[in-house]
């Protein structure tokens, strides 16, 4: 299985010698730390075992800001959840830091034996138990049945006596090593094993594994990571593997070593199994699920963009513009489309189509719909059959969670039919995006790209001061396409400045789409269209009062806009 490799020794435990009162370390600690490691042996534990000579107290946050990840070498703990803490570790000899998982079991092997042993007693009282349907329900029955064959804080005999073979002996654990074992069972009973740690974690984007050596984390706060959990043996990674594979429904094989799936929480997982396609032996990949979507002001808050773009892309979005965000990857694709959900107008039918649920919009009349591959019971459904499908149902905006394929085709035949679309693309630039829509196999004829009204540019960048960051590079409006020169028209009307790291307004006074589109739907005269900008503007300002408010949560931020909107403000 998995080892820990801590950058420092773990020291033997000695808990009465560091009761809070007489413990040097504790003294030192900060408020909240000291409050914590009180009620938390394990973490009082860790904490014992670190060299802080050399690293110095670490700080103790319940939730992580932004600026946290500008410290060079970070020495900072935060809580997950279950008791689990987080210790981001600087180190000084590497360009990724520690990431190391405080568990309520620092050291699994030293109850090895007596997790054997109540497991051994736990068959015998699952069977006489309902059979469980679902996750919460075998968490239900794990608890029920470990009631059932351990005596907690009774009679302590000797570990020969308490281990005795034979279900029917109770056995007596202590209150510290109950809730071990507990932990360990259904972290790998009900969880991940490992890998739950970096599942409840929500600062965590992805996380992979190459092979041997450790799992690596990209994380939202302090980026490029490496755990202190690795797999130091082939056998054990593939076991690892060949068990998740079939813990989610989709068994990995050598003759079917390519696996995609979807996590219980909703993350996506890439596996690729053995040796055979994989040199470096089995290998995989976590996208993670975030169970609260980013809103368009915590990306403002982040730079990814400006509130004069926000508001443009309000505006664009209210009048059924069709839209495209597009980039390489991992630059932040479907965080911005699902972001910019809220200024798609509340009482708007919606239908999202992905690959992997990954959109969370928060509309009401919202239909959600997935693929399903040949592998799965019953013929396959693609996207284009989704797509096909959608148009049926009017809904008033299609969203596609990333166009790929000949469904690229069915999606501007959406936009002609007056359907609103948008979706995800990647290409790194306009003029990419529109020699992909129009190659084959999406093969989009030239005179309808201009059903597409805008297209975002995402990317991650390295700024100036070395630090990465996601930037909408530019958003454009498309024109059309010229037969006498096989050319299309298309313009920027948002850039980002990389030098000074901000956001011109290339298109103030000159958009198409403002002046020429969505002013003459509203009904202004050629004199007058040209307050959209003042429009834009005033946005702009609402957008900001509302962020200097606090006023950020994405359902939160939709409920206050789609009240707005009742009321005449936006």
């Amino acid at each position: 299985m998995p080892a820990t490799r801590l950058p420092f020794e773990l020291k033997a435990w000695e808990g009465e010698a560091h009761q809070q009162g007489a413990c040097p370390l504790c003294r030192a600690l900060p408020e909240p730390l000291r409050e914590e490691a009180a009620s938390q042996p394990h973490l009082l534990r860790y904490l014992h075992s670190l060299p802080i000579e050399e690293c110095g107290v670490p700080q103790f946050h319940q939730r992580l800001e932004r600026k946290l990840g500008e410290a060079g070498l970070p020495n900072v703990i935060y809580p997950i959840g279950n008791n689990i803490y987080i210790h981001v570790l600087g180190d000084p000899h590497d360009a990724r830091n520690f990431y190391i998982p405080i568990e309520p079991v620092l050291e699994p092997d030293e109850l090895r034996p007596l997790l054997e042993a109540l497991e051994d007693r736990l068959v015998d009282v699952v069977t006489k138990l309902p059979h469980p349907h679902t996750l919460d329900e075998r968490r239900e029955v794990l608890e029920e049945a470990m009631r059932r064959v351990v005596v907690l804080n009774g009679h302590r005999p000797s570990n020969g006596h308490r281990l005795r073979a034979g279900s029917q002996r109770k056995l007596h654990l202590g209150a510290q090593e109950f809730e071990a074992i507990r932990y360990l069972v259904l972290r790998d009973k009900v969880g991940l094993g490992v890998l739950q740690p970096f599942i409840l974690d929500p600062y965590i984007e992805d996380v992979s594994c190459s092979g041997l050596g450790p799992i690596f984390i990209e994380h939202k706060v302090f980026k490029a990571l490496k755990s202190a959990i690795a797999f130091e043996e082939e056998a054990d990674l593939d076991t690892f593997l060949r068990r998740l594979s079939e813990r989610i429904g989709k068994p990995v094989t050598h003759r079917r070593p390519i696996v995609d799936a979807t996590l219980p929480d909703g993350s996506r997982i890439n596996i690729v199994y053995g040796s055979e396609v994989s040199k470096r032996g089995s290998n995989f990949t976590i996208r993670k699920f975030a169970t609260k979507p980013m809103s368009v002001l915590d990306l403002v808050e982040g730079g990814s963009l400006d509130y004069r773009m926000l508001a443009y892309l309000s505006i664009v979005l209210e009048e059924g513009m069709n839209m495209f965000v597009s980039g390489e990857t991992a630059s932040g694709k479907t965080t911005l489309l699902n972001a910019i959900t809220t200024f798609i107008p509340p009482e708007f039918k919606i239908v999202t189509i992905e690959d992997t649920p990954e959109l969370q919009v928060p509309h009401p009349n919202w239909t959600r719909e997935v693929v399903r591959g040949t592998g799965e019971e019953g013929a396959a459904v693609t996207m284009f059959d989704l797509l096909k499908a959608a148009l049926r149902q009017r809904p008033n905006a299609i969203l596609v969670g990333e166009i790929r394929g000949e469904e690229g085709n069915i999606a501007f035949q959406a936009m002609q039919t007056g359907h609103q679309v948008m979706a995800t693309f990647h290409a790194a630039t306009v003029e990419k995006l529109i020699q992909r829509i129009t190659a084959a196999p999406i093969s989009v004829p030239k005179t309808y790209v201009d059903n597409l009204n805008v297209v975002i540019i995402t990317s991650a960048v390295r700024l100036k001061t070395g630090k990465l960051a996601r930037r909408v590079l530019s958003i454009s409006e498309i024109f059309g396409y010229d037969t006498v020169t096989d050319s299309f028209a298309f313009a920027e009307v948002f850039h980002w400045d990389p030098v000074y790291d901000r956001f011109e307004f290339t298109g103030y006074m000159n958009s198409y789409l403002l002046e020429n589109k969505i002013a003459v739907r509203r009904g202004l005269p050629a004199s007058k269209r040209r307050e959209m900008y003042l429009e834009l503007e005033r946005r702009a300002r609402l957008l900001e009062e509302l962020h200097r408010k606090g006023v950020k949560d994405f359902h939160d931020l939709y409920q206050v806009l789609a009240k707005a909107r009742r009321q005449g403000l936006f």
